[in-house]
This record gives structure tokens, sequence and C-alpha cells, in this order.
């Protein structure tokens, strides 16, 4: 049976008028932190959640609350993972890495200090998870040759990457979310270089805490959890299957090799094959094969369940063969192509990052329009594939973000970001805006370490224009200081993905990071309250 139009607004208006918009905002806020903190449920399930409550209870219209799926922000969001996506996968971020790390040695101290800067100079570029998520192999493998422990590299690396993120525009989604805000409230858009003003200082005052007090703060501990060693890896395969072919042959940018493992019921089994054969398809080339322990040589050489067969071919065809039936990969191309330092599509992707940032530099466009076109050329440069590039985005991120866009307008539209403001205002009474600064962002920075700091932002961004707006500031100093305090997310695991992905590698419990992420916060909020103040004046 089909509804009559504007039967849902109508129902929207009757449900209004029996809950108030305030108390209903303020419920489902409650119910969202909760489902946040209780990581029972998907974060974009939640997000979602929200939406939908804001319209049945009438807070919002049907647009208002999916707004969030067609807003600018959340577009140039996703087209950041497929930038970041094209750095990582054609070895960029590993030839980098590699050559950073290559001139720091083996000591402690100079090696932390490197690790730090090129993480944070990473995650301006492509954000911090995908700074973290490209450099923690990385940094593992280092660690084991310099004889270090992992747990006194990679949570400098996760804290390192969340001050790196305020170097620039697309260092997070908060800097794009509270740039935003500010244009959209009496004040400006950040410029994309702006935030370095503030970024740079914290990146060395975060950089010189770590290597003057880690030591002494972080656990002695190594994680059970051991990246790919791209050289060993190879050094292993030529053990193993006596190949006479050096590194550089065996992995290369355009070629490498793959081991597969025939199961049972393979239609490859009862094959004949020997050495040097290539495939029916011409395209792979087997090296060797062996059964358990012993080497498979001779011409005549049938397959059997359990065999293991190295082949060799481009990394597309070998990435091609990987995903077929009858075969299972013991090393998946695609994760073995991403050590390869400087692959195929490295220079095209570095092209597209620098005109991008070009773009964003210079507002010659709207950062969405630069993301989406620097998305879109690297997919018809075939720098990435279409698919690439879909599986590369953060699906929970968007989600995420849209969902909780719709929270932030009704926080505004009802009245209850005034409200909260009016709360604030009445416990800090003729107090000076520097103390409103330190109440609020006290409140983001404890909300922070338990909901992501993406959410964090949406729900108080609202209240921190109101507090502006009543104390007759400019929301400036209120929009860049808030970015700040939501980067201190240091006293939990679960504050960040970043935060998360390095805690098994590292050997992390739950406890161990508030004793390096306590005295970070504290910086890290007395540079939001004081110093910003002074850069963006009230």
């Amino acid at each position: 049976m089909e509804r009559a139009p504007g039967a849902w607004a109508l129902r929207g208006e009757t449900t209004l008028s029996r809950v108030d918009p305030v108390v209903a905002t303020l419920v489902i806020l409650g119910l969202a932190i909760v489902a946040f903190a209780s990581n029972r449920l998907p974060l974009g399930v939640v997000s979602i959640g929200v939406s939908l409550a804001l319209f049945f209870t009438g807070v919002l219209s049907l647009a208002q609350a999916l707004a969030g799926f067609g807003d600018p922000t959340v577009l140039f969001i996703a087209s950041l993972f497929v930038v970041s996506e094209s750095l990582d996968a054609t070895g960029v971020t590993a030839w980098a890495g590699q050559k950073v790390i290559a001139r720091a040695g083996t000591k402690r101290l100079s090696l932390l200090i490197v690790i730090c800067v090129l993480v944070a100079a990473t995650t301006a570029l492509i954000s911090i998870n995908g700074a973290v998520a490209a450099l923690l192999p990385l940094v593992v493998v280092v660690a084991a040759r310099a004889g270090i422990k992992t747990s006194q590299l990679l949570m400098p690396l996760a804290f390192a990457a969340s001050a790196g993120s305020l170097l620039l525009l697309t260092g997070t989604p908060v800097n794009i979310i509270v740039s935003e805000f500010a244009a959209e409230n009496g004040g400006r858009a950040f410029g994309y270089l702006e935030f370095a003003l503030v970024g740079v200082p914290l990146v060395i005052v975060t950089v010189a805490f770590i290597a003057l007090f880690g030591r002494r703060l972080l656990p002695e501990r190594n994680g059970g959890q051991m990246p790919l060693d791209l050289v060993r890896h190879a050094r292993l395969l030529r053990q193993q299957y006596s190949l006479t072919l050096d590194t550089g042959v065996i992995m290369s940018p355009q070629n490498g090799v793959t081991e597969v493992v025939i199961p049972p019921r393979s239609p490859l089994i009862g094959t004949k094959v020997y050495s040097g054969m290539a495939t029916p398809d011409g395209e792979l080339v087997i090296l060797a094969a062996r059964r358990g322990d012993d080497e498979l040589k001779g011409r005549d050489v049938v397959i059997q369940a359990g065999d293991a067969l190295l082949l060799q071919g481009s990394w597309d065809e070998l990435t091609r063969h990987a995903e077929s039936a009858g075969v299972l990969v013991v090393d998946s191309p695609a994760r073995l192509r991403r050590s390869v330092p400087l692959g195929r599509g490295a220079k095209r992707a570095i092209i597209v990052l620098a005109a991008m940032v070009a773009l964003l530099a210079t507002g010659v466009v709207p950062p969405a329009v630069a993301g989406l076109l620097a998305a879109v050329a690297l997919v018809l440069t075939r720098t990435v594939s279409p698919a690439q590039a879909y599986r590369s985005i953060s699906w929970t991120t968007v989600v995420l973000i849209a969902g909780m866009i719709p929270l932030s307008t009704a926080f505004i539209e009802t009245g209850t970001a005034d409200l909260v403001a009016g709360w604030l205002l009445a416990i800090i009474g003729d107090s000076s805006p520097y103390v409103a600064l330190a109440v609020l962002f006290v409140l983001t920075l404890v909300l922070g370490q338990v909901i992501s700091n993406t959410a964090t932002v949406l729900i108080l961004a609202p209240v921190a224009v109101s507090l502006a707006i009543a104390m007759d500031v400019s929301v400036q100093p209120f929009m860049m200081g808030l970015t700040v305090i939501a980067a201190a997310a240091f006293l939990t695991p679960i504050a960040t993905p970043a935060n998360l992905m390095v805690m098994e590698p590292g050997g992390y419990r739950f406890g161990d990071y508030w004793k390096l992420g306590l005295p970070l916060s504290v910086i890290f909020l007395l540079f939001a309250v004081f110093y910003v103040p002074l850069v963006w004046p009230f």
C-alpha cells in the first residue's frame, strides 16, 4: 500500500509535538555514547541508528537526517583513502620509510626520533591510520634488526602520528570538520597549511618528550605479531627452493614470486610439472616445487595434494592466479607487492598527490573537488583499479561521520548546543574565555578516550560555537583548539584505530597507554588553551 506524499512529514510533526526536541537530542546523544563506549555494536550501525532516531523522534526531517551522506566533507575524506591506497600499494611509503630509517642506524634514540618525524610527516598527507598501517611493518622489522623491543617504538609511532595530523588540513577528518564549522558560523575556513602553526611546535614537543621520557614510561616487550620482512622472505625462499636468483630478481617493482599450496580436490592434482615450465596461459613460470621437506626435481613431477609450488611472473598476473580456484596462497601477492619500494604506478601516484596538494594549498577548487579529482585521476591512470579504490575506503569511518553529522545539526537546530553552552557558562561564571576553553577541552579530552575523536568533535563543535557566540569572541580559537585536543587520544587503546593497530605487535596491555599518554595529553591541553589563542586571538 502506497503512503501518501508528506505522510512521513506529518508523522514527524505529530511525534515532534509529543517529544521535546532538546530532550530527544540529549537522550539520543547519551545512548550513542553508551553504545560507542560498550564496543558491542559496529560503529556504523550506531551512527546510522543516531540518524534514524533523530528522524523518528521528529527532531529532524528525512532530508536533514540523511544529509550527512551527501556532505562534501564526507566525500573529501573518502577520496583521501584512495590517495592513501595509491601511495601504499605502489610502494611509495615503503620506499620513503626505508630510505629515511636506513640513515638512522640502529641506535634507539636516533631511530625513535626518525620514526616519529617520518610518521608525523606521512600522516599530514595520508591520515593517521594510513600512515601507521603503512609504517608499522617496517618499524617492527627495524626494531628486530636493531635488537630493540617493539614496545619502545610502536606506541611512539601511533602518538607521533596523532601529533602529525595537525600539520596539514588532510591530516585527519577532524581538521576538515572544524574548518567547515568555522566557515559556517561567523569565522573562516582554515588554510591548508594553517594547521602547521600549531602542528609544528606540537610535533617538536611530542617527539622531544617521547625521546626524553619514553624509555621509562614504556614497557619492555615484544609483540606476538611479526610483519613480513621482504629481504628475509626472499632469502628463505632461495634457501627452501634452492634458488640461485638474488632478491632483486625474485622481488622487483614489475615482477615477483608467490608460494601456493595444492589443496585437496584441486583440479591441478595429477598434472605433470617441472622447474622452468610456464603455466598454460604462459603468464607465469614454475620456479620450483616441494613436497613436505623434499624438493621435487625432474620433468615428470606429478602434483599431489599438499605440494607447494613457487610461481614467478608479473604482480598483476600473480594476483589474478592467486584468486583462482585450485590453489591456496601462502603469502598474498598484493601484500608482498606493497613491501617492494617504488613499484608500478609509483610515479603516477606521486604526481597526483602533488597536484592534489597544490590544489588544496592554493584553494583554486573546494577540498572535496580536489580530493575527488585525485581519486578519479588515480583510477583513470590505472594506478589503482576501481575495485581497489572501493576496497581502500574505510566505510566505517565514512558512515560514522555521515551518520553523526545530523546529530550536530540537531544540536544547532533544536538549541541543544545553546543549552549545553549555557550550562558551561553557568559553571564558569564571568571567567575569561581561557576558562571556557579549558572546561570545554577537558570534556572533549575525556569523551575522546571512549568514543571516536571524530564523533566527539561533531558532538561538541556546535557547543563550542555557542560558547564563542555567547561570550562574543571569535570562533577560530575554539575550533582550532578543539582539533588540537581531539588529537590527544592517548589514554586508551580504543581511543583511535592507530592505538589499536600497535597494541598486539607492540605487546601492549590496556593500562600501558596512560603512562605515556597522560603527560602528553596535558601538553596538548596546555597548547589548546594557552598557545592557540595567541595565534588565533579571541
